[in-house]
């Protein structure tokens, strides 16, 4: 996944980490421990780093919490949870789709603010309550306040923070177009990254000084998310309307199981030059497996008369299939997860409407946008 590490699940959900956290927990821990062993010198050089890791880990711990309440109210609303992982800029819940209403939609994207500002506010009161001053204090005190810091810059207006996911649900509500609520969204994210690179590059070409590096770091991010967020809404938004069999691939690569290997090596040769691999068909037009070139190499030539296709071809429980009525999003999205370049697409009778390539998906949305300028 992206070189992250799984390291076990929260819940059910499978957490990962990306190797960029570690350099980030480093650093954490570093900075920290200094500044205890400069605040409190009785601690000892060993025991402030210890103080320093555990912060660290805290600090990441509120983090996940932060995502756990996305997760929690998505799973609420009946939307599955891929995956939380933790990376250099903090943490991302990864969900399987978006609400299916602005009100659901707010309510995922306000989550994760919210559970930041209870643990700031419980965190106040513990440190209020126990621990008035010494090392503990210090600990609750970085820790309340990077709650409070978490939830205040996810706030910000902008995708792909939670504060942009929460405008994108206001647009979405007014407007009743959930792809226009990104598109404005996102321009206002990329609007808060070129500030934030504005404010990094100043301070380092005026005056030569690192100070507010980290500023250009979130900028770059900000721009570069919130840009393809704005991009994969407008391809949503052409897809929308358009099925699975809309982008079915013109003669799709279809053969009978009945016939011998021989005469499917002479159609091929005819008809589907460029093809190695082929769907295959019951004689109703039923789904019933696939063959490729390959299955043909591994039987001797002098056998080919005698071999049918459904003798040699892969049983159709390892073909992925769409509907046909299915939302061409959905098939997108299939595509994607899967890691796969092609679909079988079938009727609710299994019987098989074509094969559905990416190529064929970008060829009807470039017909579809050459008819709406025309």
């Amino acid at each position: 996944m992206n070189g992250t590490i799984r390291v076990g699940n929260l819940f059910g959900i499978p957490f990962y980490i990306h190797p960029s956290w570690f350099f980030v927990l480093g650093l954490v821990t570093l900075s920290y421990s200094s500044g205890l062993a400069a605040q409190f010198p009785q601690l000892g050089a060993a025991l402030a780093v210890i103080l320093g890791l555990l912060t660290a880990l805290l600090l990441f711990g509120s983090v996940v919490a932060h995502e756990l309440g996305h997760s929690f109210v998505a799973l609420r609303q009946g939307i599955g949870v891929k995956s939380i992982t933790l990376f250099i800029f903090g943490g991302l819940a990864s969900l399987e789709k978006e609400s299916s209403t602005p009100a659901e939609a707010f309510w995922v994207a306000i989550a994760g603010p919210v559970v930041s500002l209870l643990l700031f506010g419980i965190l106040t009161g513990v440190g209020i309550a126990i621990a008035p001053s010494g090392p503990l204090a210090a600990i609750l005190g970085v820790l309340a306040y990077v709650n409070l810091a978490l939830a205040l810059f996810n706030l910000i207006p902008g995708l792909p923070l939670d504060g942009g996911n929460i405008l994108k649900a206001l647009v979405w509500k007014i407007t009743g177009n959930p792809y226009q609520g990104v598109v404005f969204a996102s321009r206002v994210g990329q609007i808060f990254g070129w500030v934030a690179i504005a404010s990094g590059l100043l301070p380092l070409l005026l005056f030569g000084s690192f100070a507010n590096f980290w500023n250009l770091l979130i900028g770059f991010f900000l721009l570069q998310n919130a840009g393809n967020a704005a991009q994969f809404a407008r391809v949503q938004e052409k897809l929308t309307g358009l099925t699975a069999a809309d982008a079915v691939t013109t003669d799709s690569p279809i053969v009978e199981a009945h016939l011998t290997l021989r005469e499917f090596a002479d159609k091929r040769i005819l008809d589907w030059q460029n093809w190695s691999r082929f769907l295959v068909t019951d004689e109703d037009g039923h789904l019933v497996g696939a063959v490729s070139i390959d299955n043909l190499r591994a039987i001797p030539t002098a056998l080919w008369s005698e071999t049918q296709i459904k003798e040699v071809m892969r049983p159709i429980e390892q073909l992925a299939t769409v509907r046909s009525d299915q939302s061409l999003m959905d098939a997108v999205q299939l595509l994607e997860q899967r890691k796969l370049s092609t679909l079988a697409v079938i009727r609710d009778n299994g019987v098989l409407v074509g094969l559905l390539e990416k190529a064929s998906i970008i060829n009807l949305l470039y017909k579809k946008a050459q008819a709406n300028a025309a």
